[in-house]
């Protein structure tokens, strides 16, 4: 399961940016998660659950932002939405899309006191 070594790296981040910032805990940490990006959310909730203890994030609400697959098709030369990766085009049904969303993983934002 490779979402806890992601969710000990998204805490550790979380944690010295709010050290960083003089706050004394985080309150919020948000994420982007692609649908693409083979990570699953319900995992990534569960790893946090025990890698935030003792930390400053403790306390705080991990909340994921699902982000649609999108691409940009070569062909057609239009933005379309992606389903899978190295999917064909929904316009033009050409296999030549480039991926532009949907494969992230990513810190958004954090709220801390």
């Amino acid at each position: 399961m490779h979402e806890m070594s992601l969710m000990e790296s998204v805490v550790e981040i979380a944690c010295e940016t709010a050290e960083k910032a003089g706050a004394a805990k985080v309150k919020v940490i948000r994420l982007d998660v692609g649908v693409l990006s083979h990570v699953d959310p319900d995992a990534l909730l569960f790893c946090y659950e025990a890698i935030r203890r003792g930390s400053l994030a403790e306390e705080a609400e991990l909340r994921i932002n699902r982000v649609a697959g999108e691409g940009w098709c070569l062909d057609c030369g239009k933005t379309v939405p992606l389903a899978e990766r190295f999917g064909a085009c929904p316009e033009c049904g050409q296999y030549h899309v480039q991926m532009t969303a949907g494969d992230e993983l990513k810190i958004r934002d954090l709220e801390v006191i």
